[in-house]
């Protein structure tokens, strides 16, 4: 007897008037489920769905929602993950809606996350953002540097070792057969840094500090 699990529901049979009466419920207890089975949907009909979802009080509703517009990709949903992160009053909500913006190329979100980590010191927010970007194949060593930078500039000592470990990963690249030359200076300012944060008050960065130098 097979214990493989069963099929995903056929997308024509599912009751989108129930998924919809129970997003809107204001019960997070209703919502999330509902919000969950969107994923078995194609985009076109998931995304009016999670965009209902995004206009509710909970914020785990909100941010659940987010999560799901990153998976289900559409113009529409992009416009609504950049209002999310740019205006919504919950961090968790922003911080969720960054790292899904991130999921439709770091090329096209680059720009406005880092103008969302510029104007949103919140931590979560923040190191949602380095969290997403900083093993991205997109990442370009130059704006890894700068986002280190401003992470470094932060009084929150997590985001602080966020920083630190993505200038790690930047002095890394330096050894690396596939390093572009046109990069050494940036591997030699992360490297420079790196030197600096030994002597960091947070031990938590000296030890981010010396594991990149030794890497």
């Amino acid at each position: 007897m097979s214990d493989s699990p069963p099929p995903p529901a056929d997308p024509g049979s599912v009751d989108l008037q129930a998924l919809e009466a129970a997003i809107l419920s204001g019960d997070p207890a209703r919502s999330m489920p509902a919000l969950v089975a969107l994923r078995d949907l194609p985009a076109e009909r998931a995304v009016p769905l999670l965009l209902r979802g995004l206009e509710q009080s909970a914020f785990i509703v909100r941010s659940l929602s987010c999560a799901g517009l990153g998976v289900k990709q559409t113009e529409a949903g992009w416009t609504a993950l950049v209002e999310a992160v740019r205006h919504d009053e919950d961090a968790n909500v922003r911080a969720e809606a960054a790292n899904a913006l991130v999921s439709y190329g770091l090329a096209r979100a680059w720009p406005v996350v880092l103008e969302a980590f510029r104007a949103d010191s919140q931590w979560l927010l923040r190191c949602s953002v380095l969290s997403a970007v900083a093993e991205h194949p997109e990442a370009q060593p130059a704006d890894l540097l700068e986002l280190a930078e401003l992470a470094l500039a932060d009084a929150d000592d997590t985001v602080r070792v966020g920083g630190t470990e993505i200038l790690g990963r930047l002095a890394q690249q330096g050894g690396s057969a596939g390093a572009d030359a046109a990069d050494a200076g940036v591997v030699e300012r992360a490297r420079t840094l790196l030197r600096g944060l030994q002597q960091d008050a947070d031990h938590r960065v000296v030890a981010a500090a010396l594991n990149g130098l030794q890497g």
